[in-house]
């Protein structure tokens, strides 16, 4: 069976895997280290539409991880490039979401609206600020023909204290009342792996996933034809995995224990 240490280039996520809230996860540091020594290529890919990889460079800064902007691809701005591809330059848009999604639909070009009247877009992302209102506006421009977009459907949102809705609750909300299926950017859909391995230049199989999620991180590797590594340092526990018909191709209980199959240490 292939090991890996033998793929030249990483998907990360990053909550659950880096980070868990505010607070670092073990091994980080060592894991970056470990995957430069050997000429490894990480590419750090978040289903949080609230981060973007400014502050993903500026973080990892922080511990004395060194990554470029380039290296990292999100939610946001994953959403607003498979839009520029299909809507022309200041198309309107209604944002739900906080304001890594809104700069990354202006850089694209797109006008961002206040209010979802003539918006022919309405992009979902997470907002910590969502209300009534925000939905109501977002259910009624879609009832009117403004394409669904979503930039994930994670059904949760880790805190330090435990699980808090993420943003696939409001995506469901809008979903069940308008009875229209939105178009989902972030994993388990192949769109954000497929802008990855175009930004890797590599085939899926020579990419390997790391993540925290079986039904996101691991269910969307498997349909983009990646191999995949889940950490128990997220939400996934030891028996879920055992119990879950998403099989990983390896299981390791933290980034350390990764870095050591890795390194081969």
């Amino acid at each position: 069976m292939i090991d890996p240490s033998s793929f030249p280039a990483y998907i990360i996520d990053m909550d659950g895997v880096l980070w868990r809230s505010k607070v670092w996860l073990p091994g980080v540091k060592d894991f970056f280290e470990a995957l430069r020594s050997l000429n490894k290529r990480p590419l750090l890919v978040s289903n949080n539409s609230t981060v973007t990889a400014h502050t993903v460079v500026e973080r990892l800064g922080q511990i004395g991880v060194l990554i470029q902007p380039e290296e990292v691809l999100c939610s946001a701005t994953a959403t607003a490039a498979y839009l520029k591809e299909r809507f022309e330059a200041g198309t309107g848009v209604y944002p739900i979401g906080e304001r890594a999604v809104r700069d990354a639909l202006t850089e694209a070009g797109f006008q961002v609206l206040e209010s979802a009247d003539g918006a022919q877009v309405v992009v979902v992302g997470f907002d910590r600020e969502v209300n009534w209102g925000k939905l109501t506006q977002a259910a009624l421009a879609i009832e009117r023909g403004a394409l669904f977009v979503g930039t994930n459907p994670d059904p949760s949102f880790p805190l330090e204290q435990g699980q808090a809705p993420g943003n696939g609750a409001f995506v469901t909300a809008i979903q069940v009342t308008t009875g229209v299926d939105p178009v989902i950017i972030g994993k388990p859909e192949p769109l954000l792996f497929e802008q990855a391995a175009h930004l890797l230049a590599l085939p899926p199989d020579q990419i390997l996933v790391i993540g925290d999620r079986l039904g996101t991180d691991i269910l969307g590797a498997q349909r983009a034809g990646m191999p995949s590594v889940l950490l128990l340092t997220g939400v996934t526990t030891a028996e879920q995995a055992q119990q879950d018909p998403i099989k990983p191709d390896w299981i390791f209980e933290d980034l350390p224990a990764l870095t050591r199959a890795v390194y081969g240490d």
